[in-house]
């Protein structure tokens, strides 16, 4: 992989990530497009260094809510700063099962066009869905409902089925308030992309296939474009425009597919 090729996946993540286009799917894309052939382990690595930079990149957006949850969670009193917290960890329990027990078969799945396409065409539904459903609007995200958009969140680790795109309609769908949601949903992928990339860390998982110089440039692209992203995903959940996500998320999986069987 050389820096040009690097900062292009980069891009692609910063944007991905945050817009309900998924992330996975369309770095599996960009990289069958700019014919990276790296070897799954040098890509899975690539690929968490990027979605490391999309974390930092929502920890500078949203840093004045973060930090008036680090400052609330140390409270000696119950305040909903703890609440809050406490719904996020509740969100995390399905996504730390698939990764404990289910990470290799869900790797596995990266190899597979066809699994993104259908997968992509799948995130299209849920959106549409999502953008037509009229439930009623609540005031707070309940522990059911961080539970039930915890589920999608493990449901999304496939490749193709948009993480931000499925928590956000869940939510929505469920009822919650479009601002709670959009937050919510960057704030619960936290400790498990940084949980993940400790475990690889610890297990030696984490280095080699890639150059020092491409692996960096790649981090920066990834970092600006997703605090772009991040600020913009924000406004446009506000505003209700999902249903723009759903035409190119179904456009994109129909050309997955139509790659892979032609």
């Amino acid at each position: 992989m050389d820096t040009l090729q690097a900062v292009i996946l980069g891009v692609v993540q910063g944007l991905t990530e945050f817009l309900p286009v998924s992330s996975s799917g369309h770095l599996q894309l960009a990289n069958e497009i700019l014919g990276t052939n790296l070897d799954p382990e040098s890509n899975l690595t690539f690929s968490l260094t990027l979605h490391a930079a999309t974390v930092l990149s929502t920890i500078v957006i949203l840093w004045s809510e973060i930090w008036r949850l680090i400052k609330g969670v140390f409270s000696r009193t119950f305040t909903e700063e703890q609440a809050y917290v406490l719904k996020i960890i509740i969100s995390m329990i399905p996504v730390g099962i698939v990764g404990v027990f289910f990470k290799d078969y869900i790797e596995a799945a990266f190899s597979s066009i066809v699994v993104v396409g259908v997968m992509l065409l799948c995130t299209a539904v849920l959106l549409a869905f999502a953008y037509y459903a009229k439930p009623r609007q609540k005031e707070s995200i309940s522990y059911r409902d961080a539970f039930i958009i915890g589920l999608s969140q493990a449901v999304a680790v496939l490749p193709g089925l948009s993480r931000s795109g499925t928590t956000i309609a869940t939510g929505l769908l469920l009822g919650n308030k479009k601002e709670s949601v959009a937050q919510f949903s960057f704030l619960m992928v936290l400790p498990p992309i940084l949980g993940n990339a400790l475990l690889d860390i610890v297990k030696g998982d984490f280095g080699g296939g890639v150059e020092v110089v491409p692996t960096v440039a790649g981090f920066i692209a990834a970092f600006v474009t997703g605090c772009i992203a991040c600020k913009w995903m924000i406004g446009i959940v506000k505003r209700g425009k999902l249903i723009w996500f759903a035409l190119y998320c179904a456009l994109a999986g129909a050309v997955a597919l139509a790659t892979a069987i032609f």
